[in-house]
């Protein structure tokens, strides 16, 4: 029984390092998303190939640059350990916001995140990761034709100005 509640608490830190990941691009986080990578690792995102703490500062200044917000959500994510290794799979959908004026321009993936990770003095983190896009599209829309009033909602931001910030901190 120790083996599986053991087994349990590697794949929530796991998966706690995917959507980390996430929250890291997301909010164009620089160190949180550092946070998520070995030292020595590797990172091949398709138009990047490279150590992933240098992809870190590489994708939070391009997102900065090209886009206006991100939404990275990862789903159905499988997860195999064997001791201190672990791979796994996990569906992401990635939606980019283009800077710009007039109507919002929007790049929508589909892509999966192919990772291997490993324990290192008793943390997980990504040790490669590939990214496999399967689909794309671009959307464009304007506030004035959203199919909800858009008025009213807090708006996302990027570090440090992103609500969650003040919800409990850099910590959360």
């Amino acid at each position: 029984m120790d083996d599986k509640i053991q087994e349990l608490l590697d794949k929530q830190s796991i998966y706690e390092v995917l959507i980390t990941y996430c929250r890291g691009v997301d909010r164009c986080d620089e160190d949180l998303l550092r946070s998520v990578y070995h030292d020595d690792s590797y990172d091949d995102h398709g138009y990047w190939r490279g150590n992933g703490v240098e992809f870190a500062t590489f994708v939070t200044n391009r997102l900065k640059n090209a886009n206006s917000a991100t939404t990275h959500s990862i789903t159905n994510a499988m997860i195999k350990i064997k001791g201190d290794m672990a791979w796994s799979e996990s569906q992401v959908v990635a939606t980019l916001v283009r800077k710009g004026y007039g109507p919002l321009n929007a790049d929508v993936m589909g892509a999966r995140y192919l990772d291997e990770m490993s324990r290192r003095s008793g943390v997980w983190r990504i040790s490669k990761r590939t990214v496999v896009l399967d689909w794309h599209r671009t959307e464009i829309w304007s506030d004035a034709n959203a199919p909800v009033p858009v008025e009213g909602f807090s708006r996302g931001a990027r570090f440090p100005d992103d609500p969650v910030y003040g919800l409990l901190g850099p910590d959360i």
